[in-house]
């Protein structure tokens, strides 16, 4: 078999979906490469005294619509060709969500699980500057994605600042308070995602009262997700986490679930209570009507999509479903709203943050909260009637709306020189 490409896989929606919207491909073609790829090597003092170096990458997919824009991720499956992807996601999601940023993405080889807190402070540094270069609030703003928090942002603004002579803030997002982050930043991703869950069932019909959830991923965003979507109402009947998952077709104490993960570093294998345990793959095959993937790319493939009972899927991970599991999805009238308008919460209260940190104000979180309903329902709404008016299914129709906004922008501006 192949080896999956999530890069390949980006390339093969966006010419479908320009080809189901007339856009000929010398229209589109310069979103097909990244503007600028970076491999840097990483050497960093252990605390026993050794040298390691470690990889990592930052890569500017495009810059069309405004500065770049994506997160830094710590982990051992990192590679290029999944920042390239990443990256070129995160153009068409500020595309989509209409917010003047385009893409980038950031990561490095790494199990930070493995370091200590001064070795991956160390780390962070590190990184930072050597990507240095390409960063800034005018020209690139990392923020925070798998394995990153709010303290290596603060830890990558530092040493920004630190090369400046003075602190710059807007230079990340998903800060901590303290150092110019937004009130409302770290629920973003899972509050848009409740937000885009409650408009799809408004859309369908479908009371949330006789839904059940299954969530994959029980990290910030699908914690977030379960939550406030128990709190509206919904039955969360499946949850999982890197060790397993739990199921109980009668619902799930996640207020309690939540708690228990919030303490340290608890994980699901170790929680106790009146449930059945799944794997994360049977978890994407259990009886459920909504099924959230919020984990990591390439989870719905050709091996599982066939056997997925979810009536609506809500794509809280980038890239969770491949190209050909998509045609097996909509073959069987599942309904998937595409990582690109679903998760654009956290990149849309990114902006927020942004915003106030170029102006040096701090907004309160019910206006956070506010302008991150108001962008992402509009991005829905917009998707909504161009997968109706095209008859193709909402991936496509949020990949036209955002290439017909590239488009636009590359036609106006042309290319220098």
């Amino acid at each position: 078999m192949a080896k999956y490409s999530p890069f390949d896989n980006f390339l093969a929606v966006v010419d479908m979906a320009a080809a189901a919207d007339g856009i000929k491909e010398d229209e589109y073609v310069v979103v097909k490469y990244p503007e600028r790829e970076l491999k840097v090597a990483l050497p960093i003092r252990l605390d026993s005294g050794e040298t390691k170096v470690f990889e990592g990458y930052r890569v500017q997919h495009s810059t069309l619509r405004g500065p770049g824009k994506g997160g830094v991720r710590f982990h051992p499956s990192v590679d290029i060709d999944e920042v390239k992807a990443l990256a070129a996601w995160m153009t068409f999601k500020c595309a989509v969500a209409d917010i003047p940023y385009g893409g980038a993405k950031g990561g490095v080889i790494v199990d930070p699980k493995t370091l200590s807190k001064n070795e991956l402070e160390r780390l962070t540094r590190r990184y930072t500057a050597m990507i240095l270069p390409m960063i800034g609030p005018e020209k690139d703003i990392p923020a925070p994605d798998v394995n990153t928090n709010a303290q290596i942002m603060d830890w990558m603004m530092d040493t920004y600042s630190m090369q400046k002579g003075y602190a710059v803030h807007g230079v990340v997002t998903g800060k901590d308070i303290e150092v110019g982050g937004s009130l409302g930043r770290s629920e973003a991703t899972g509050r848009g995602i409740s937000f885009v869950t409650f408009e799809t069932l408004k859309k369908l019909n479908r009371d949330i009262n006789k839904t059940n959830f299954a969530i994959q991923g029980m990290g910030n965003v699908g914690s977030v997700s379960a939550y406030l979507i128990k709190a509206g109402g919904g039955k969360i009947v499946a949850v999982s986490d890197v060790s397993g998952g739990i199921y109980n077709k009668d619902g799930l104490d996640i207020d309690e679930i939540v708690a228990f993960l919030d303490k340290g570093k608890r994980l699901l294998k170790d929680y106790q209570g009146d449930f059945v345990r799944i794997s994360n793959s049977e978890l994407l095959e259990c009886e459920c009507d909504v099924l959230i993937p919020a984990a990591l790319e390439n989870q719905i493939t050709v091996e599982n999509a066939d056997k997925i009972k979810a009536k609506i899927i809500i794509e809280a991970a980038n890239g969770p479903t491949s190209v050909e599991a998509d045609a097996i999805l909509n073959k069987k009238g599942i309904i998937v709203i595409p990582d690109i308008l679903a998760n654009a919460g956290g990149v849309i209260v990114s902006y927020c943050e942004w915003v106030q940190n170029l102006q040096s104000l701090l907004w309160n979180e019910e206006d956070v909260n506010a302008v991150l309903k108001r962008i992402i329902l509009r991005a829905f709404n917009k998707v909504y009637d161009t997968a109706t008016e095209k008859q193709v299914s909402f991936r496509l129709g949020a990949y036209i709306v955002a290439l017909r906004r590239l488009v636009t922008t590359f036609r106006l501006r042309g290319i220098f020189p």
